[in-house]
Order: structure tokens, then sequence, then C-alpha cells
């Protein structure tokens, strides 16, 4: 990921809590000459390895696990909030042009797969347990065990163990602090989530002039 060193982000904590935040993520693996790509929910175990362990399962039918059986190098994209930033907004727009706020994290590991029907309903279960977390009356794989273990064979879980994170949190930080004011009283003004979110990242970083906390 071309990533220019003002928007460059190695702190751990950060990207694990972006990966955490937005874990509909997309796993790229190059295989026998295809790029195969899929959608998927991810669990970030950070306890493990020296930048934590993704975990996931897909169906058996999709093509794309060949390549994970086969240990294709792979990389898993996770997408940030982003939000649209007009030259209108800059002190001197003329001299301007349009830009993109944006975060994105890319975790780059080999696969380890796992046919496993034990392991598979521990795997569903945690990924399960953690969105349901956030529903009034959550729900557990554990109501409906029968039909989750005739589902086993039809599902392929794996787990990549991060060799490598890269984080490009575009923040404006290229900008003098008179813009980055400018550009936060912009994103206020909207009701966006993925706006609300931005701001919220910049804010942590700007005070309300733009000036770096």
């Amino acid at each position: 990921m071309y990533t220019p060193s003002d928007f460059d982000t190695r702190d751990l904590a950060a990207l694990h809590a972006m990966m955490r935040k937005h874990p509909f993520a997309l796993l790229v693996t190059p295989h026998a000459g295809q790029l195969h790509m899929t959608h998927l929910p991810f669990h970030l175990d950070a306890a493990r390895g020296a930048h934590g362990v993704l975990q996931a399962h897909l169906a058996r039918a999709n093509p794309h696990c060949e390549a994970l059986k086969a240990g294709a190098p792979s990389t898993v994209v996770f997408r940030g909030p982003d939000a649209y930033v007009s030259p209108r907004w800059y002190q001197d727009p003329a001299k301007n042009v349009p830009t993109w706020n944006y975060v994105a994290v890319h975790a780059h590991g080999t696969p380890k797969t796992t046919e496993d029907p034990t392991a598979l309903l521990k795997l569903i279960g945690t990924l399960t347990d953690e969105h349901e977390a956030y529903i009034e009356k959550p729900w557990s794989v554990r109501e409906a065990q029968a039909h989750a273990e005739r589902l086993t064979p039809h599902i392929l879980g794996f787990e990549i163990p991060i060799e490598r994170l890269e984080g490009k949190f575009k923040l404006s930080q290229n900008r003098p602090a008179h813009d980055r004011a400018r550009v936060m009283r912009e994103f206020g003004k909207s009701t966006d989530s993925g706006v609300k979110e931005m701001l919220g990242l910049m804010q942590g970083l700007y005070t309300a002039d733009g000036n770096r906390r």
C-alpha cells in the first residue's frame, strides 16, 4: 500500500482498534495465476504473536479455499472511515484540489486451514459471541448446536498469523493547522456516521484550531 510518511501509522493499538471496529474485511489471495477475493468477518486474537492472529471461515464451495489450503500468502484489507474533503474548505481554494481522508489497514500473512469440526464450532462460536455482544438478547450458536454441527462439513476454517501490518491514516496531516480546523468544522456539520468517525479521529490528533495535540 502506498503510504506517504505523513499518513503512516505504526501504533499497534490503533491498528488493532480499527480492525476490531471494522471487522468485515476483504481477503485477497493470489494463487495459480488467479486473484481470489472474498469479503468476510474476521476475529482478531491480539494476544497471539507479535501482531496478532486473524480467524475466519468460508464456504468450502468457494474456490478461494484451494488457495488457502495451499498456504498461499494472503492480505486482509480492513477499511475504516472515509470522507470527502472539498478545496472550498481550505484557506485558498484556488490553489488546491479535492481529496479524500480515509483509514485503511492491511494485514499480511500465510493462512493455516482447519476442517476439524470441534475447531470450526469453536471458531463460529467466537465470531458469533463477539458480534452478538451488542444485541439486547444475544443469540448463541449453542441454541442451534445440532444445526451448526450439520453445517461444519460445508465450511473451511482458517487463521492468519499476522506477519506484517500496514496502516494508512490520512487525516489531513499534510495540511496547515488553519485548513485542518476548517475541515473539522465542516465534518462537524455532517450526520453521516463515517464522517463523524473520521472527525473523532482527527479530534484525537488536533485541537479545535487544527494544531497537533
